[in-house]
């Protein structure tokens, strides 16, 4: 199977998800690539973020769209398809990290007080900021990813859901097969580390 590159910026799909897998199950062959480009560019940048290389993000994320393929008739269609495809590109991540037998660095810390709810992510880059702004917006972004790669592996990945990728604390559980408790547990110690990472470089 092929054509999984595509991802369609100007083919804004009116149909929701569930219509898309039912569509594709149906043998509408435009349904899938649909899926693909909704979905392929952020989950490079989670991948890229969980294990710290974009080539072979773009490998892995790759590999979960052909397993999403594989198996699409087996999707539950009262389950969130983004969850789904989460989980399986989350489980590609963790894979990656063991398979390489990289040791823990580091534990992170949060730029968000303790109890924040707030679900958007953290944003970087304003693109209607000045050139000099955009550089100091560019610069924290960098060092954020930095910090980011130094956590544990089930550090980082609840805090990349959480925290750049905006996700609810329902979706992190479902995707990495935790209770709620554990997310917010592992989200806490995730932030106060992260925080201890990067406060030298805020100043």
């Amino acid at each position: 199977m092929t054509g999984f590159v595509l991802d369609a910026p100007g083919q804004r799909a009116q149909r929701d998800n569930a219509e898309l897998v039912a569509a594709h199950l149906a043998g509408d062959n435009r349904a899938f690539p649909e899926l693909v480009g909704r979905y392929r560019t952020r989950l490079v940048a989670f991948v890229s973020r969980m294990i710290g290389d974009r080539e072979r993000s773009e490998d892995l994320v790759q590999e979960a769209f052909m397993r999403v393929y594989r198996h699409l008739h087996r999707f539950d269609p009262t389950k969130k398809f983004s969850t789904w495809i989460y989980t399986i590109a989350s489980n590609l991540a963790k894979n990656e990290l063991r398979n390489r037998s990289r040791s823990p660095l580091v534990f992170y810390e949060s730029l968000r007080p303790a109890g924040e709810s707030d679900n958007r992510p953290l944003q970087f880059e304003d693109v209607g900021s000045r050139p000099d702004d955009m550089f100091a917006h560019r610069h924290l972004r960098e060092l954020v990813e930095s910090a980011v790669e130094r956590l544990t592996p089930h550090h980082r990945e609840v805090f990349v859901l959480r925290e750049l990728e905006g996700r609810s604390y329902e979706e992190i559980a479902q995707a990495i097969g935790c209770n709620l408790g554990t997310v917010k547990s592992r989200l806490n110690r995730a932030r106060s580390a992260f925080a201890v990472e990067i406060a030298p470089f805020l100043d």
